[in-house]
């Protein structure tokens, strides 16, 4: 590899500390390197584009961050974790000195995760005027300001599914899959599973089942409200949803990569202790 960035959390105490350890390391490694804030999103976007590995320092969040950032390009991630067991951070601290030269050296295997693609449509504006985002936990759409469940009218593949009147609804993948949506109640997809879940959000007085969806499907959320919405992607990337605004999610064309260290197995042998943190 010639080029590692990493980015860390910068409302992490220890975050920075670590980051510049893991500079001072890569540097010895002989690899050009650079370090920025996962939450500085444009500097971080510019670095990224010619980056062959990101290591981030921080949690999942710091993980959906740097995403974002790097969606479409090439670049793989790999996540030193700090604080919580996280699912997608693998690396702890003490390991550092001995996973983070096996991946420079292209040890480890490449774990391609589904992305969503979720496109906003507001009530009066133009065809070229439509939002696009990408989400590689979730796209929710879920109750604003006012406390009051929402209406929203949802189809999949352009047939009525049902109007939900609740406080959202959750589209998530399968990495998702173990965060917000898991809460809601959704189930637990295998991490390369192509599939993405619908999770209603506290449904009443109607369609309360949770679905698993096949990868090719389109799924079409229209507002019907007399107040205002809101669309959350990611849990960090938000905006607001009047009467009237349609968002399509479907499974985006682009992936995103993490390079692992662990054995594949660990899902399996590790998931009851990650959701039990």
């Amino acid at each position: 590899m010639k080029t590692v960035g990493v980015s860390y959390h910068p409302k992490n105490q220890a975050a920075p500390f670590v980051a510049e350890k893991t500079v001072a390391l890569l540097k010895e490694l002989g690899v050009e390197t650079w370090m920025v804030s996962a939450w500085d999103s444009e500097e971080l976007r510019r670095q990224a584009s010619g980056a062959d590995l990101i290591i981030t320092v921080g949690g999942d969040g710091t993980i959906l961050r740097t995403a974002n950032a790097v969606i479409p390009g090439s670049a793989c991630i790999a996540g030193i974790n700090l604080g919580r067991l996280g699912f997608l951070t693998e690396i702890s601290t003490e390991d550092t000195g001995e996973k983070i030269p096996a991946l420079v050296r292209g040890e480890g295997w490449i774990d391609e995760r589904t992305l969503l693609e979720a496109e906003l449509t507001l009530p009066g504006t133009e065809e070229n005027a439509k939002r696009r985002f990408v989400a590689l936990n979730d796209v929710v759409v879920a109750r604003g300001e006012v406390t009051r469940i929402i209406h929203i009218e949802t189809r999949v593949n352009g047939d009525l599914l049902t109007t939900y009147r609740a406080d959202g609804v959750i589209l998530a993948t399968a990495t998702g899959s173990t965060g917000y949506a898991l809460a809601a109640g959704g189930p637990v997809l295998y991490p390369s599973s192509k599939d993405f879940l619908l999770v209603p959000i506290l449904p009443h007085l109607g369609l309360n089942y949770n679905m698993v969806l096949p990868a090719d499907s389109e799924v079409q959320l229209q507002i019907i409200n007399t107040h205002v919405a809101a669309l959350n992607i990611d849990g960090h990337i938000s905006c607001s949803l009047p009467d009237g605004a349609s968002i399509t999610i479907r499974r985006s064309p682009h992936t995103i990569r993490f390079l692992r260290a662990l054995p594949k197995t660990t899902f399996y042998n590790t998931i009851e202790k990650r959701l039990k943190v």
